[in-house]
């Protein structure tokens, strides 16, 4: 199984290696020449570094949401460097330097339920904010989620992602749902990272599959029966994701995958079942983000207007060469795909005559697409394409 890279990267010169995101990359950076000199110290608490700060180099670099002792600020921007400070009563860390866990998403749950999670608290801010148009508030979120994105590429470097899109209407207990789990505990089982919308129904479902690759068969069987028994969110949020943590405590430690949702339709929580959470405000941010970081193809399951819209959202960039190569990209359910909703038909003409025909499928079952996305990657390799 593919093991996600740490979001931490050691410090150096370029890139993400400028970056520090923990005390302990703090005081390594100190102890070298050069100090601090152009790096981004990245939502870390210095209060106790007030030392450190006063003798360090800080010449061009930047403290984001780094809490520090009035002295150690006054030194620091008398050095030249730009400090964005925290921000007060938020109830998340616009500057973090890492993706959300479920456990801090949905601290809290067992005590006073879902409303009073992170994750809950967060959609009530973003509901108040945008609706008093706050430009402050408009600003918090659009660093929040620049800050989400950099900790996706950090985590998502150099791994072969693979997307799994579906609504979230899919009920646990349903066969459907049985199938977008075996589908993720296939495609981890293949060494890819499943990447989600992060969110309930087939989302959840790949998510689960991923997380219970590492163990038996059974495994997956009895998570799926103990998941029947709350099918849905709704009503409940809270009854649902107790469901899910019940499964994880059941099964510690299992596989990695990605989750990536949206606050814009808070009325879905995210799943428990990705090992890591990049939530974004923006949706259409997110989107794009989920999409193009699925290099190794995009599975495509039942779904409604979400879903046929990641599917032209995929198919534009894949249609243009300029844009380097296809993607590979299958539907699953022909009948849906083909008659429920046909957008079958329109992604094969515009597919027609272009490279991304080559890498576009349409299979009848969910257990056929590992398949498939195999298929397509080596008919592309064998055409003289790229990996």
């Amino acid at each position: 199984m593919a093991t996600l890279p740490p979001a931490h990267r050691p410090p150096g010169p370029r890139g993400h290696g400028r970056e520090i995101h923990t005390l302990e990359a703090f005081d390594e950076a100190v102890a070298r020449p050069g100090s601090l000199a152009g790096y981004r110290v990245q939502s870390v608490d210095l209060t106790d570094r007030t030392f450190a700060l006063l003798t360090a180099v800080t010449t061009e670099a930047v403290f984001l949401g780094c809490r520090m002792q009035p002295e150690g600020s006054a030194k620091v921007r008398a050095d030249g460097a730009l400090v964005f400070p925290p921000v007060p009563d938020l109830p998340f860390d616009p500057y973090r330097a890492a993706l959300y866990s479920p456990e801090e998403l949905f601290d809290g749950l067992a005590d006073t339920g879902y409303e009073g999670t992170p994750d809950a608290l967060a959609y009530a801010w973003f509901g108040r904010t945008r609706a008093d148009g706050d430009i402050l508030a408009s600003m918090i979120r659009s660093i929040h989620d620049d800050a989400v994105s950099d900790a996706l590429d950090e985590l998502l470097d150099g791994t072969r992602v693979v997307g799994v899109m579906g609504g979230h209407a899919m009920g646990r207990g349903t066969e459907a749902y049985a199938g977008a789990a075996r589908l993720g505990r296939a495609l981890a089982r293949a060494g890819l990272t499943v990447a989600t919308g992060g969110g309930p129904g087939a989302m959840e479902a790949a998510n689960l599959g991923a997380y219970v690759a590492p163990f038996t068969d059974e495994a997956l069987t009895e998570a799926l029966a103990e998941l029947a028994a709350v099918p849905s969110f709704a009503p409940s949020v809270t009854d649902w994701a107790r469901a899910a943590f019940r499964v994880r405590a059941r099964l510690p430690h299992g596989g990695d995958s990605v989750g990536i949702p949206t606050w814009f339709y808070g009325h879905e929580p995210p799943n428990a079942f990705a090992g890591h959470i990049g939530k974004y405000f923006a949706n259409a941010t997110r989107e794009d983000g989920l999409l193009s970081r699925s290099t190794a193809g995009v599975v495509f399951l039942p779904g409604a207007a979400g879903t046929v819209q990641e599917i032209f959202d995929n198919a534009t960039p894949n249609y243009y060469p300029s844009h380097g190569p296809p993607t590979p990209m299958v539907l699953v359910d022909r009948a849906h795909w083909t008659e429920r909703l046909p957008a079958w038909p329109l992604l094969e003409a515009l597919a027609a005559g272009r490279p991304m025909a080559a890498r576009i499928a349409l299979v009848d079952s969910i257990d056929e697409a590992p398949d498939a996305l195999e298929r397509l990657a080596k008919a592309w390799q064998g055409a003289g394409g790229g990996g």
